[in-house]
């Protein structure tokens, strides 16, 4: 009687084990994968991000700095889905984040979609309009992390603010 509960015991643990390594190998693969997917740039160079300001809102200094923590949490979060090896590029590469500046919400927008196009993180910060700015008036436009010279070739035109 003993040994039967042994070898029951035995059996159940085993099939337990199996499923566990199973399903390990199954995510471990997922996650392969999906990082295979995520994976768009080829690019030895360190990692930034750049924040691209409207200056024709004459927002205040202060003003200029929420919106921009609001832009660069933005990308942050959205690398953290998207981009998980790229992120972490940026941070094991000092975080460099680079204000540029704009005068024109045309251009701001024009800059997400070729951004957006090259399978760039952006985070296009739109103000709730309670203190200087109208209401759902774009401010700052997030771009990255990514590769400094993949950047550059949406952003390398502006002059720094």
């Amino acid at each position: 009687m003993e040994m039967n509960n042994s070898f029951f015991a035995g059996i159940g643990i085993g099939i337990c084990i199996g499923i566990s390594i199973y399903s390990i190998k199954k995510y471990l693969g997922m996650a392969s994968e999906t990082t295979k997917a995520i994976k768009k740039f080829t690019s030895k160079s360190e990692y930034k991000v750049v924040l691209v300001v409207r200056t024709d809102l004459n927002m205040s200094k202060g003003k200029i700095a929420a919106q921009c923590g609001h832009a660069a949490v933005g990308v942050f979060e959205k690398a953290l889905k998207r981009d998980p090896e790229g992120l972490k590029s940026w941070q094991m590469t000092g975080q460099a984040k680079i204000a540029l500046k704009t005068d024109s919400v045309d251009e701001i927008r024009q800059i997400a979609d070729n951004a957006k196009k090259m399978g760039i993180i952006t985070s296009l910060i739109r103000d709730a309009g309670r203190t200087q700015i109208a209401p759902n008036s774009i401010t700052v436009l997030g771009v990255g992390p990514a590769p400094k010279d993949i950047v550059d070739k949406v952003t390398g035109h502006l002059k720094l603010l």
